[in-house]
């Protein structure tokens, strides 16, 4: 039996849960209100509203005066994936809620209602971005294809993760359920910076603000998701797993590699002036202290012998390793596809690439647990069946509330369900 969930734990975990379900209740009714003023002149807008009161009404103003032409083009499929990821907003949080409560069947139904929702909403926005050349995008083409990659990976997680539900894979439904949602959260994350980043930088207009946001929300939403999924994920390890997919020298290649993207990204921007100095400096300062965590998390799991925690850990590490060297290699391909200036391949390039490869390293993650069960099967072991126990150790469950569990193949998002040795993620 792994020990207990720490003290410290249980208030991180909780804290976390309240301040996500709190921005996106705040939130809902923003993005719901948020195109109004485009349909009916002069209609409320609640976040307008509060972030001319924030900010300037200036600020919103010069905002609204850029989209005015693209947004009109196109409102019907905005008004539908804005209304539509409101109603996302709201039903996240009641998600987790009754997988915690083990209120199976209410959490079968809505995240059946959830799985539509997504299509729906994001069938809308793919409306709007087909209509809208790159350029017209509001903040420009490098926010264009962010939209773009954003839109494509919360398609693609929801999907992986409503088949995990149907093949009696928890573990993994929970992973690509808990993506989707980070990057569902880049729309009311963006909006704090809105209200933030101005202060840092005064008289900065909302198109550059946009810019200076998407060089870290990729990154930062993706490594919640995986905060998230390790929290809930207390086993040391899992029926099949031998041996590691990220030993020693593939780290130290995926190490070499993104030094090097690292060193490229840094001297292009470097070269692009004021703007490109503020734009490192939202790139690496997140990225530092993401890279800081997932080392030390993998280090800590190793010391403690939880095999499983180890190996997802040390998979995001060559993940967060390999961005920079994937979006270095992304910006030549960008101008030379799209025809983009420097500048603007090089917010996108970076913009795409920690989201990207956090995908990526679910999908090893999910090939790992698959592999696992397989080599299980070859020797007649149980794999081939939903795993048979709950995420956690009974005597956390019901103590604080943050255990979660449910019947094999419930398709709970936070439910874990395996064979192997718990401990605290």
């Amino acid at each position: 039996m792994g020990r207990p969930r720490s003290d410290t734990g249980t208030r991180w975990g909780r804290a976390s849960a309240l301040a996500v379900t709190a921005v996106c209740l705040v939130y809902a009714p923003i993005a719901m209100t948020e195109l109004w003023p485009y349909a009916t002149p002069g209609a409320p807008a609640l976040g307008e509203w509060l972030l001319g009161r924030t900010v300037s009404a200036e600020f919103v103003a010069d905002a609204v005066r850029d989209r005015m032409g693209p947004y009109t083009r196109s409102l019907v499929p905005l008004i539908v994936h804005s209304v539509l990821g409101g109603l996302l907003m709201l039903l996240g949080p009641v998600q987790l809620l009754s997988a915690v409560r083990r209120r199976i069947r209410l959490h079968r139904v809505l995240g059946t209602v959830f799985a539509v929702t997504v299509y729906v909403s994001m069938g809308g926005a793919a409306l709007y971005l087909l209509r809208t050349p790159p350029e017209e995008a509001f903040s420009g083409a490098s926010f264009w294809i962010v939209l773009a990659t954003i839109l494509v990976g919360t398609v693609g997680s929801v999907t992986f993760g409503v088949l995990a539900a149907l093949r009696g894979l928890p573990d993994l439904h929970q992973r690509w359920l808990l993506l989707c949602y980070g990057f569902l959260m880049t729309a009311p994350l963006l909006r704090l910076e809105w209200g933030a980043l101005p202060a840092l930088y005064p008289g900065l207009p909302l198109q550059d603000v946009n810019r200076v946001a998407i060089m870290h929300l990729g990154a930062l939403v993706a490594f919640g998701a995986l905060l998230a999924s390790r929290a809930l994920d207390r086993r040391t390890d899992v029926p099949g797993l031998t041996g590691t997919w990220a030993p020693g020298p593939v780290l130290a290649a995926a190490h070499v590699l993104g030094a090097a993207g690292l060193g490229w990204i840094a001297h292009a921007l470097l070269g692009q002036g004021t703007q490109g100095r503020r734009m490192l400096v939202a790139y690496l300062v997140p990225y530092v202290l993401i890279y800081a965590v997932v080392a030390v998390r993998a280090a800590r799991a190793r010391a403690r012998g939880a095999a499983w925690a180890r190996e997802e850990w040390r998979l995001h590490l060559a993940a967060q390793c390999l961005a920079p060297a994937f979006s270095a290699l992304t910006v030549p391909v960008l101008e030379r596809t799209m025809g983009l200036d420097r500048l603007t391949s090089l917010i996108a390039g970076v913009g795409i690439g920690a989201g990207m490869l956090s995908y990526a390293a679910v999908t090893v993650v999910s090939l790992r647990v698959l592999h696992g069960r397989e080599v299980l099967r070859r020797r007649g072991g149980s794999a081939g069946r939903p795993a048979d126990a709950t995420t956690g150790a009974p005597d956390d469950e019901g103590g604080d509330g943050t255990a979660v569990g449910a019947r094999a193949g419930a398709g709970t998002p936070a439910g874990v369900r395996a064979g192997g040795k718990e401990s605290a993620a």
